[in-house]
């Protein structure tokens, strides 16, 4: 559901602004609001889940998921809307780590891997269905169902869990509760995280970005300073003196820095540059996200037999490899040369998102296994954020840049003063900046400058991914399998 929600409610947006009559600003804010939410809670989610039970924990957060679903589609205004993603992240932060924290505790080193690689394939596909699922529910029946479509998903999962899943509990978890910590953490990780989100609209040299940027540097500084003092931290600082898992985490930003900024341009150039429907858009990625589904069960076998280096520094070369094919796709590209980077970037993505998760989650304690958990999301989140924001600026760059000389290349008259902002803007999306007003034939001309300096833009964008994901393969080689993975099965106390 959480993986889901993540892609399908980008579909739902046009028809939610249109519905309730929101602005971009308000738009923007069912999305930036589930964002923050989650990426501020997932740590402490991972505490609440060492400290009560991850079985308890995921079934709260499965039923407030649900619940906060359903509040969304029975909504009539913006505000509610808003109110009820920021509710939905918040329990959506409960449910990753906790996932991540029953695996942990119940599967023996033997069988982690597979597991961990069986949830990868999970994520992948639920990721995959985002668009298709949104696209077929806000055509055929409302943008209602897109929220509606928890509930039922959310109730099976609440009795399978009441069923099936056991509550294992090390014997010395915390007993109690960091607040200042949640506080600065949770503060500083809003600064962060609200800066990325705003950095491409205010500037990344606007004093406003600036003071958020070094409030998250404060925060984050006090924190540890904090965390080094306090009896029961809310992060134990030693747990980074593991390297594996320093660099687990390390890597995971950076992964998702390159999947999911790249990934960001990948929607507007399959619907702006080639004119597809997000359904159509959801069905030309399939060959990425299906190779992520077949290839995440395979990794985790490999894991167990090879070890996470090797399988890690490969999946990095891969995606470096994706990356750097995926910069030369021009307006022209067809779907089986971009079925090509998409399945090889798949190949390359799942075993580290597997590997990468295993690392982490595999060399904590298990008292700890919430947090790590929680560690390992916010570093998606993180990345994420900072690729999509960083990855925007080269794209708005290269636009600004390009534009200019291309629009005079074309033989086109000259925007005018004032006009080039808004121009430039629409083509770092794809969009070729006309009105109804302008001449079939300039039209034309607009459309092409447009698309070639966009495509441009991408190539850039994508080779700066490329560049990541190898840095990412030389951090790579300092993982290796977890030191602390010891049967849960039958441990613990239920």
């Amino acid at each position: 559901m959480v993986a889901l929600d993540g892609t399908i409610v980008a579909i739902a947006n046009p028809a939610i602004q249109k519905d309730l009559g929101a602005s971009l600003a308000d738009v923007q804010w069912i999305t930036n609001g589930y964002l923050l939410a989650l990426a501020v809670a997932l740590i402490t989610a991972g505490k609440l889940g060492d400290r009560f039970g991850h079985r308890q924990t995921f079934l709260i957060g499965i039923t407030g998921f649900a619940a906060a679903s359903g509040a969304i589609g029975l909504s009539d205004s913006v505000a509610t809307v808003v109110t009820f993603r920021v509710i939905q992240g918040l329990f959506g932060a409960l449910l990753m780590p906790a996932a991540l924290g029953l695996l942990r505790a119940t599967f023996p080193a033997e069988k982690l891997n597979m597991a961990i690689g069986i949830w990868g394939a999970v994520i992948g596909a639920s990721t995959a269905a985002g668009p298709i699922v949104g696209g077929l529910l806000v055509e055929h029946v409302n943008w209602q169902s897109v929220f509606f479509i928890n509930v039922p998903v959310g109730l099976v999962a609440l009795v399978l869990g009441l069923l099936i899943l056991v509550d294992h509990r090390a014997e010395n978890a915390a007993k109690s509760f960091d607040i200042p910590g949640i506080v600065l953490l949770s503060g500083a990780m809003f600064s962060l995280i609200w800066a990325l989100i705003k950095a491409p609209a205010w500037g990344w040299g606007d004093p406003t970005t600036l003071i958020f940027l070094a409030a998250a540097v404060v925060g984050f500084i006090v924190f540890a300073i904090w965390e080094s003092r306090v009896r029961e931290p809310l992060i134990p600082l030693g747990l980074f003196r593991s390297v594996p898992l320093s660099a687990g985490t390390i890597l995971m930003v950076l992964m998702a820095f390159a999947f999911l900024g790249g990934l960001f341009f990948v929607t507007f150039y399959l619907q702006n540059v080639h004119g597809m429907s997000p359904v159509e858009s959801g069905l030309h990625l399939l060959p990425l996200t299906g190779m992520m589904i077949v290839a995440s069960p395979i990794t985790g076998a490999l894991i167990t037999k090879f070890g996470p280096r090797i399988v890690l520094v490969t999946g990095m070369v891969l995606t470096a490899v994706a990356m750097l094919g995926m910069s030369t796709l021009d307006g022209n590209s067809g779907t089986g040369v971009m079925s090509v980077w998409f399945s090889l970037l798949g190949l390359g993505l799942a075993p580290v998102m597997v590997g990468a998760t295993d690392v982490i989650v595999g060399n904590a304690p298990l008292e700890h296994a919430g947090v790590a958990g929680g560690l390992q999301q916010a570093a998606m989140q993180v990345g994420g954020s900072l690729g999509t924001a960083v990855l925007g600026a080269v794209m708005a760059a290269r636009v600004e840049n390009d534009l200019p000389g291309n629009w005079k290349e074309a033989g086109l008259p000259p925007l005018p003063p004032g006009q080039s902002a808004q121009a430039s803007e629409a083509v770092s999306v794809g969009i070729a900046p006309v009105t109804e007003q302008t001449p079939p034939a300039v039209v034309a001309k607009i459309t092409d400058v447009a698309h070639d300096t966009f495509v441009s833009g991408m190539g850039l964008s994508f080779t700066v991914a490329g560049v990541v994901a190898v840095l990412a393969a030389l951090i790579a080689t300092l993982t290796k399998r977890g030191d602390n993975v010891q049967p849960g099965a039958g441990g613990g106390h239920i």
